[in-house]
């Protein structure tokens, strides 16, 4: 089931270490943090059928294997048995992770790479970075300093800087950068109360622009996600006004999963030479109407401008998914829009690897 052309991963996660029961395997199968109602599974959807259908095989199960026996047979391979099968049958070559995410029950960098057979790279998620200056002790005065000296050593060994600001006040922020005034008096109000969360406008502004400063191109999230976040301050058009600021940085920006707003998302990318997107989290939880969003998102975005990522966390099978799901996807849409078969295979390889290559410098 391995797929042909090998990928690389731009937007992921780390994924649970140790077996998982039933109910916390189907806590990762959606964006919601509650789970169904009682006597409803997470399973009945688009991502639980292509769970059971695509993944299944994987590990030596019929297609369309029922839940139970599916979380079963997991166990029984053990976690690093289970997850060596998925994330290797999803042929990656490379894997940009978002560590903010990290902790102990996920794999690291190292395993991931271990598993998968690919290089794995760190993408520095700033308001977790922020939040750890913040612990580890630093006044309102000296915070911006620090803060941008800490940066630019941690992104030495990094591929990308992302930014969760939707999640912690959506995309209608301020475009223009906050001045050393006035980070430092935001500085004083988070840090008077204890630091921790990061959702203070400036600050999300400031360590945003700092983000661009480090050169590295900047992953925004955009389009749905769990509900700490509000969809309709998550819409990749709101963003207009920031990225007609940052075009002469010289960093990228990249629109992350964009649905349902993925169509605005393609327009930024058609006009604004240094915006990029991908159509990640979106293609596992859509399952076989992956092919109807992609299509969309390549009305207007060039291909040179699309590129492939699974946004995979947790559960290894959301990498295979996704790259088994994009890859029947893409042809499908390339057919169906007539292209050549050496136009098709150009392009694949674009979304699939090329354009993350050029984007992230990766070689």
């Amino acid at each position: 089931m391995s797929t042909e052309r090998r990928l690389i991963d731009h937007h992921c996660h780390g994924v649970a270490r140790d077996p998982l029961a039933r109910a916390e395997f189907e806590s990762f199968l959606t964006e919601s943090d509650r789970p169904p109602p009682p006597g409803c599974t997470a399973f009945d959807s688009l991502l639980g059928i292509a769970v059971r259908d695509v993944c299944g095989p994987v590990l030596d199960l019929p297609a369309g294997v029922e839940a139970d026996e599916y979380v079963a047979r997991r166990a029984e391979l053990g976690g690093e048995g289970a997850n060596r099968r998925l994330l290797a049958d999803a042929g990656l070559e490379a894997l940009l992770v978002d560590t903010g995410l990290a902790g102990d029950a996920l794999l690291d960098l190292d395993e991931l790479a271990r598993l998968s057979a690919a290089t794995a790279r760190e993408v520095v998620r700033l308001e977790s970075f922020a939040e750890e200056v913040a612990a580890g002790g630093v006044g309102a005065a000296e915070f911006e300093a620090v803060f941008a000296e800490r940066l630019r050593r941690r992104a030495a060994g990094a591929v990308g800087v992302k930014s969760i600001i939707a999640y912690r006040h959506g995309l209608d922020f301020d475009p223009r950068r906050p001045s050393s005034a006035e980070v430092m008096s935001a500085a004083d109000r988070w840090l008077a109360g204890g630091g921790g969360r990061l959702d203070d406008e400036v600050l999300l502004r400031h360590v945003l622009w700092e983000g661009l400063e480090t050169g590295l191109p900047l992953q925004l999230h955009t389009g749905f996600g769990d509900p700490d976040l509000s969809l309709a301050r998550s819409d990749p058009a709101v963003l207009t006004e920031f990225l007609r600021a940052c075009a002469d940085t010289g960093s990228s920006v990249l629109l992350l999963h964009c649905y349902p707003y993925h169509r605005h998302a393609a327009y930024l990318a058609n006009v604004f030479p240094h915006v990029y997107l991908d159509v990640g989290l979106t293609i596992p939880h859509v399952g076989r109407r992956a092919a109807a969003v992609l299509a969309e998102a390549l009305e207007l975005a060039p291909f040179h401008k699309l590129l492939y990522s699974s946004d995979a966390y947790g559960l290894a099978e959301l990498y295979l998914l996704a790259a088994v799901l994009f890859g029947e996807a893409l042809g499908e849409v390339l057919e169906g829009l007539r292209i050549s078969r050496p136009d098709s295979e150009r392009i694949a390889a674009m979304i699939g690897s090329e354009n993350a290559r050029r984007v992230y410098a990766l070689g």
